[in-house]
């Protein structure tokens, strides 16, 4: 798979809605992620993300503009034990909540689906990163309608189970701007990636269009000592 400039992917397309993104730092030395929103709605755009020890949440800028909190306020990053989970949605709870009881990644997300947004169906994007004394590995997942009427649940998941230094992969949840918006297709794009949390928020964050950006959460860890480095960018300032 021929791997692209994640910063021509954002400028070649202006709204790609919520990404996760997936890797490993050129060195080999450390697990990278990051996860951004956007929005077009008032609603959609009135969010921050705000650091909870290791994890994230998404809370209200102003609370007083909130019309429906079901779909925009969730906590996005959540550790469990050597796993980092990210998503765009409550289903973040649903797989922590899964791996505490033993059980799988891909089991939690059968229990879930689609956002119930008619006409969008927003997919759900999750991912989760693996720690262990050889590595890490991860994996992506995308959740969407399976035609327009939301009659059913498609449940794709892509494993990388060694990833490669210098290469991630980017999941978002629509394809391209549009009305409904078209969900995203294919496999995940395999993207290159720089050494450092800084950098990656710089390069994201600079190139998402300045419009719908809204929030940016990335994370670095080391591999071999768990050091953690996080950046995490809001449009707005709490």
């Amino acid at each position: 798979m021929q791997t692209q400039n994640i910063a021509t992917i954002l400028k070649e397309n202006g709204y790609v809605g919520r990404g996760v993104l997936m890797g490993r730092s050129p060195s080999g030395k450390k697990a990278a992620m990051a996860y951004f929103i956007m929005g077009r709605s008032e609603n959609s755009q009135n969010r921050v993300f705000i650091e909870k020890g290791e994890e994230l949440i998404i809370h209200p800028f102003d609370e007083s503009k909130v019309e429906d909190p079901s779909l925009i306020i969730y906590a996005p990053v959540r550790v469990s034990g050597a796993n980092t989970i990210v998503t765009n949605g409550d289903q973040t709870d649903t797989i922590y909540d899964f791996l505490a009881a033993g059980k799988s990644f891909e089991a939690a997300l059968r229990t879930r689906c689609f956002e119930p947004d008619a006409p969008n169906f927003t997919s759900r994007i999750s991912g989760m990163m693996t720690l262990s004394d050889s590595g890490c590995a991860y994996k992506l997942s995308i959740l969407k309608s399976a035609d327009a009427a939301g009659s059913a649940c498609l449940r794709q998941t892509f494993e990388y189970a060694e990833p490669l230094p210098g290469v991630g992969h980017f999941i978002h949840t629509y394809q391209t701007d549009g009305n409904p918006l078209p969900a995203f297709a294919g496999e995940p794009e395999q993207v290159a990636l720089p050494e450092t949390a800084e950098e990656l928020a710089d390069l994201l964050w600079n190139n998402l269009d300045a419009r719908y950006k809204i929030s940016l959460f990335v994370r670095y860890i080391d591999i071999e000592t768990g050091a953690v480095e996080t950046r995490v960018v809001n449009r707005h300032q709490k």
